[in-house]
């Protein structure tokens, strides 16, 4: 999965001693993409002395000794230019520790675009001197980056899973019944809200398989196995999905790149490695 990058690793917490320089990695991010060098076939962010001098660069994290910052409202550099996340991974390849590091950059320059502002008193937010947040010099309110918990689900009919293709996305493969946790909702009745709701199904033993970090939308995604219970009609909402079907173990196909927690629960089913009812 994306976040799979030993014997690399991430260090995200602040630290404010940082300084970025010539030679440092900045993530450059504009409305929803992120600034990358023309011509290649893998991810390229510009280093600090490739940028204006006056381009304001705040520290993200590191991976293993490797620095990265954050530059925000940077205009187009020669030899560089802007992609979605989308293009990104689905036209730069890799590697897949940079790739790691443009959704967890995007993730936390997300946060900072949205929290300029107190939510309660309306000032001018800064940063907090000694940990990750930002807090009001005013009322004192402090705003710590956001996840939101969503879930995956494979909903497993024998030796078939169920697979599905949402309605308003340029996807032409399949993934699994997903979405986001309510509030005061338990992951457990997520589960079965969103299986009943976009499948028209009921399901049965439940049982947790792996977390995913999944920067693009704030995420923290939560896996689960779980069986049908009783009729196994797929009854789909069609605003959410124009596809769904149950599909066997022998005739799944992954999607075109390992970096989902989606395509490794299918092919973890297709293998037949799938978490058994306790």
């Amino acid at each position: 999965m994306i976040q799979d990058i030993s014997p690399m690793k991430l260090r995200n917490e602040y630290r404010p001693e940082k300084a970025c320089g010539p030679k440092d990695t900045v993530i450059c991010v504009q409305g929803g993409s992120l600034l990358v060098r023309e011509g290649v076939a893998e991810i390229c962010f510009p280093l600090r002395e490739e940028l204006p001098a006056d381009a304001s660069c705040r520290y993200l994290f590191s991976i293993d000794e490797r620095d990265f910052y954050l530059a925000e409202s940077v205009a187009e550099l020669p030899w560089y230019h802007y992609l979605s996340l989308r293009d990104i991974r689905y036209k730069l390849k890799g590697p897949r520790f940079l790739m790691y590091a443009a959704y967890t950059a995007f993730h936390l320059a997300v946060w900072y675009r949205d929290n300029k502002f107190c939510g309660r008193c309306g000032s001018s937010t800064v940063h907090s001197e000694n940990e990750r947040a930002l807090k009001c010099p005013d009322c004192g309110h402090v705003i710590y980056p956001r996840l939101m918990p969503a879930v995956i689900v494979g909903v497993i009919n024998g030796d078939s899973i169920l697979m599905t293709k949402y309605a308003n996305r340029p996807m032409s493969f399949y993934a699994l019944i997903a979405g986001f946790t309510e509030i005061g909702e338990t992951l457990e009745e997520c589960v079965a809200r969103e299986v009943m709701e976009e499948a028209g199904l009921k399901v049965k033993n439940l049982r947790y398989y792996k977390s995913q970090p999944w920067g693009s939308v704030q995420d923290l995604l939560m896996g689960f196995y779980c069986d049908v219970d009783g009729d196994t009609e797929i009854k789909l909402e069609r605003n959410e999905l124009k596809e769904g079907r149950w599909v066997p173990r022998a005739e799944i196909e992954g999607q075109t790149d390992d970096l989902s927690l989606t395509n490794e629960m299918m092919m973890v089913f297709k293998e037949g490695r799938e978490p058994g009812v306790r």
